[in-house]
């Protein structure tokens, strides 16, 4: 997929950049598989902002997308190629021989026509779902299970993907995009191939009004705050932080301190942590 530049004719336009969506082949949603999303910007059931920065954008509705792949040995055939506001990566829509129709993640090599299909013995090809204990050792993977059954949970964002290194026992041993290494349960499923939409990551905003059509609202820096409203704030002119390190707006320590629970289960299943 390639990339749209413009003249600077405008102090935002010599920065912007935007996809041709060359994947795309189809405009316009299945109705069948929309749901509503509710915009909350940031607020929690009490009605208090409990993230912020988030508000306005404009109105989208959820694609509901299949991660777990369990409609076994049916082939389904690739309908089109759909933008989808709720993520970073494109969908397909897929029908399987039955008329149900469904919407995956669409992998690099996936277009009209294509056949996907899951199972316990299938193909090694884009898009076809089956358990890891059935993935040949060093192939490409993407839409990662946790638990057997769940749904895929890892590897989902445009450009991603991991790779099987060994199988052992009843674990597997997989290196994520982010390096770290990884058990997970061979009983659980994986896609074939890497996620599509590989120039994501070379989209370039330009300016302030493509992340408000985003839902992002502005962010302001704690240093010209007052010091009531944030450790960082006050002092005459630029300032330094005036602590041992950065701190959020709550007086806990920020950018580099660790957050993960010491104790938590899935500790045990990190072979090597990410770089």
């Amino acid at each position: 997929m390639g990339m749209k530049h413009f003249r600077p004719t405008t102090p935002s336009l010599r920065n912007m950049t935007v996809s041709t969506f060359d994947e795309i082949t189809k405009k316009t949603p299945e109705k069948s598989l929309l749901a509503k999303k509710k915009e909350k910007a940031g607020r929690n059931s009490y009605g208090r902002i409990t993230v912020r920065h988030q508000g306005g954008g404009n109105r989208q509705k959820y694609r509901i997308v299949d991660f777990k792949r369990n409609k076994d040995d049916m082939v389904a055939t690739v309908i089109g190629i759909e933008y989808d506001p709720n993520r970073s990566a494109n969908i397909a829509l897929i029908e399987y021989e039955d008329g149900t129709k469904a919407y995956i993640l669409a992998p690099v090599g996936l277009t009209d026509g294509s056949k996907v299909v899951s199972g316990q013995k299938v193909d090694i090809k884009p898009g076809n779902c089956m358990p890891i204990e059935s993935i040949p050792v060093g192939t490409m993977i993407h839409n990662i299970e946790l638990n057997p059954g769940q749904g895929g949970k890892l590897v989902r964002s445009a450009g991603q993907e991991a790779q099987l290194m060994a199988k052992e026992g009843k674990y597997a041993h997989i290196r994520l995009p982010s390096g770290e290494m990884r058990l997970v349960l061979t009983r659980c499923r994986a896609t074939i191939g890497t996620v599509g939409n590989t120039d994501h990551e070379n989209v370039k905003l330009g300016k302030a009004g493509r992340t408000r059509h985003m839902g992002i609202r502005p962010t302001v820096r704690g240093s010209v705050m007052n010091p009531v409203d944030h450790p960082h704030g006050g002092g005459e002119g630029r300032a330094p932080v005036g602590h041992a390190g950065p701190m959020t707006p709550w007086g806990k320590p920020a950018l580099g301190y660790k957050t993960r629970k010491k104790n938590k289960k899935s500790n045990k299943l990190i072979v090597k942590r990410r770089k």
